[in-house]
């Protein structure tokens, strides 16, 4: 897979793949990435790529031109993914779905956002991260594609952690424990330390569903499941 990051902060993004799990992938040639910054294909003599938004309002929006300038470097067929809080949630199932994609260009606005008839004419999706404001869309971009890119075969050491994960089966993930079996007075179930691993996996399957009860009521009401003692 690649992913074309445009953004106005490159660095923000690249330094996120410098480290651990990401990295090593990187290297093994599993994903590709390529930066491409707006204010390089500006053609206003002070590179600016922002303007007052018509009509007024507080605040700058980038311009559509710069934004078309910068989509049409790249060459490869690409699928064009826009981040804003004025769009639906992104969720595991869409990071599953879009780690079939050969290549993703990741869109990132800044100031109050993009110019709505950019997105309107090369949007493939539209994506939000949840219901709040950020300073910029460089950390969506992150977020989205690294939940893609774990769900690519060979990134993940361990392919078995993505079927245990929450969301997988409907549900938030089962709570884990490690070494002390006690700790602060709280001790693990001793279902745990048996292995018997049937009965973990039903153990594990109903704590699974307690803790999305508690957590995610909204989650839990659209499995349409009873709550069981």
């Amino acid at each position: 897979m690649r992913i074309n990051f445009i953004t106005l902060f490159p660095q923000l993004i690249k330094s996120y793949f410098g480290d651990s799990i990401l990295k090593n992938a990187h290297e093994k040639k599993l994903f590709e990435t390529e930066y491409l910054n707006p204010r390089d294909f500006s053609t206003h003599k002070h590179k600016k790529v922002d303007a007052p938004m018509i009509g007024g309002g507080a605040g700058m929006l980038i311009s559509p031109e710069v934004i078309k300038q910068t989509l049409n470097r790249i060459k490869e067929q690409t699928h064009i993914v826009f981040v804003t809080p004025s769009a639906k949630r992104f969720t595991q199932k869409d990071a599953k779905r879009l780690s079939t994609q050969k290549s993703i260009t990741l869109v990132s606005g800044r100031y109050e956002g993009i110019d709505d008839r950019v997105i309107e004419t090369y949007a493939n999706e539209v994506f939000s991260i949840g219901d709040y404001i950020l300073t910029g869309g460089e950390l969506p971009s992150l977020i989205i594609s690294d939940a893609i890119l774990r769900n690519i075969p060979g990134i993940l050491g361990n392919k078995d952690s993505l079927t245990e994960e929450s969301f997988e089966n409907g549900y938030l993930e089962a709570p884990n424990f490690t070494k002390p079996i006690i700790f602060e007075d709280l001790q693990v179930n001793s279902t745990f330390l048996k292995g018997n691993h049937s009965k973990i996996s039903d153990l594990k399957n109903s704590m699974a569903k307690i803790k999305t009860r508690y957590f995610r009521p909204d989650i839990y009401s659209q499995k349409g499941t009873k709550y069981e003692k």
